[in-house]
């Protein structure tokens, strides 16, 4: 049957697209217009030529299920998100200014450390943390940047209040499906396109091709860039090889690379050594580079971090930006805009217990069924406790795991995550909860995508959105206001 919006609820949420009273969110008038206008037939074609299109485009992920890797198509909901242009400018200025102060804080922490001497934040925080890297002490970037792409997730609450979940600033995946999403969606959906003035997504390769030359150490016209893959059974694969072709860069693993006695980096070719001048690097700090860490890393290549403090080759991101991509220092990142920008913060954090801190633990253990209790340098969703959804088991053994080591936990209320129309099972559109992951460039400027990344939890009530547990994802839509003049009524 087509859809009926006026039967559509989502009970105490906050939905994209569907105001309380059933009728359409300003803008998305001519989107609920059409959608009520497909037959169930008219939906499964659509739906089969997303799946059709995803399988001819070769769109997959990888799941890790015990020793085996598995590859899998990219789950993709085809009603998308729609985001108004005049509420974009508003999030893309926080998240400039996040970033800014981010950047901030990491080349401080690696030299006069001003922010551990004169703020709130234990100094311990950071020096004991492990992502801090005595080895960065001392380095300076090109324009004073170590994250250059940053991931921060954004979350919407029951009253459409937009906050900032957490910040991803060691290797951030996602773009490429923000990217194949819209291709997907102009496949399958080209007549609401009409309906629409969509902000473009796909000027991202060269936004990012851009920020990565401007990080060369050798004034030239087109320096030689690599993107650094631990290989073709990573999770993110798939991303490494679309960005790398995108960009016209090279697609390297650590034994494509080797570093010279001129402490400059090269790349194998058949026609011999060709020097490369940034590494847009998909390898965790850790396997980076066998004589700076681990020794057993077979990923890296061995004097690249010697190369990178020589100046001869730019690391993108930079090793030990991962002080802040943590979830305890997230909480004070609200304290470093004021500290280094000496402005309020555009976006607020959700509320955040510090497990480190005894009267913020005490609370936690207290009340860990109505929490959702995190490690603080986990990401993809695991090792993460939802208070309301979990057994008395799990509270036990995470309120365990917090007592032995409480500065690996954070804490944060139970947020009620907005919703957006979604097809389910039975060309049924039922609300499903979302989070959105825009991504953030900076070199001699800051970019930021216009949208992100919409991730979907697809199992009715969930709340986690990651892929590797369910989740999905939609194409997002920043549209211009004047689409809300066309309400369906």
């Amino acid at each position: 049957m087509p859809v009926n919006w006026g039967e559509y609820r989502a009970e105490g949420c906050w939905d994209e697209l569907v105001a309380a009273n059933g009728g359409a969110r300003p803008g998305a008038g001519p989107l609920l217009a059409t959608l009520a206008g497909l037959t169930d037939e008219q939906m499964r074609e659509h739906r089969a030529a997303a799946e059709l299109a995803i399988r001819a485009m070769g769109i997959t992920f990888t799941v890790y299920d015990g020793e085996a890797d598995i590859d899998r198509e990219w789950p993709f909901d085809i009603v998308p998100r729609l985001i108004r242009s005049d509420e974009w400018r508003q999030i893309a200025r926080g998240l400039r200014q996040r970033v800014r102060a981010l950047n901030a804080f990491i080349n401080d922490t690696y030299h006069s450390r001003r922010f551990l001497r004169e703020s709130d934040m234990p100094a311990e925080y950071v020096l004991n943390s492990r992502e801090y890297r005595q080895r960065c002490v001392g380095i300076d970037p090109p324009h004073g940047v170590w994250a250059h792409v940053c991931g921060s997730d954004l979350v919407r609450d029951e009253t459409g209040k937009i906050h900032v979940l957490e910040d991803n600033l060691r290797v951030p995946s996602g773009v490429s499906y923000m990217l194949e999403n819209r291709g997907v969606m102009k496949r399958v959906f080209p007549e609401l396109f009409e309906h629409y003035g969509v902000h473009p997504v796909d000027d991202y390769p060269g936004l990012l091709s851009a920020c990565l030359r401007s990080l060369a150490p050798r004034a030239q016209t087109a320096p030689r860039v690599a993107v650094l893959t631990p290989g073709i059974h990573n999770s993110a694969y798939f991303e490494h090889a679309y960005l790398a072709r995108e960009m016209a860069a090279d697609l390297v693993e650590g034994q494509d690379l080797v570093v010279g006695d001129d402490d400059c980096v090269y790349m194998k070719t058949v026609e011999g050594l060709v020097r490369v001048d940034v590494i847009y690097r998909r390898v965790d700090d850790t396997f980076l580079d066998p004589k700076a860490f681990r020794p057993d890393s077979l990923l890296g290549v061995a004097g690249l971090v010697r190369a990178w403090q020589a100046g001869n080759v730019a690391l993108a991101n930079a090793p030990g930006c991962g002080v802040a991509d943590d979830k305890v220092i997230y909480t004070y990142v609200p304290d470093m805009i004021r500290f280094f920008l000496a402005e309020e913060p555009i976006l607020p954090n959700v509320p955040t217990y510090r497990c480190v801190e005894k009267s913020q633990r005490d609370h936690v253990l207290a009340n860990m069924r109505d929490l959702v209790v995190k490690p603080a340098n986990e990401s993809g969703g695991y090792g993460i406790l939802i208070g309301p959804q979990s057994t008395r088991k799990e509270r036990e053994d995470c309120a365990r795991a917090v007592r032995a080591n409480p500065r690996n936990f954070i804490a944060q209320p139970m947020l009620t995550l907005s919703t957006a129309p979604t097809l389910v099972a039975g060309n049924a559109i039922e609300p499903r909860h979302l989070d959105l992951r825009p991504f953030v460039l900076s070199g001699e400027r800051v970019e930021v995508t216009t949208g992100g990344l919409t991730r979907v939890a697809l199992r009715k009530g969930s709340t986690v959105v990651n892929s590797s547990q369910g989740g999905g994802s939609k194409d997002t839509w920043v549209i211009e206001s004047w689409a809300s003049d066309r309400e369906a009524r």
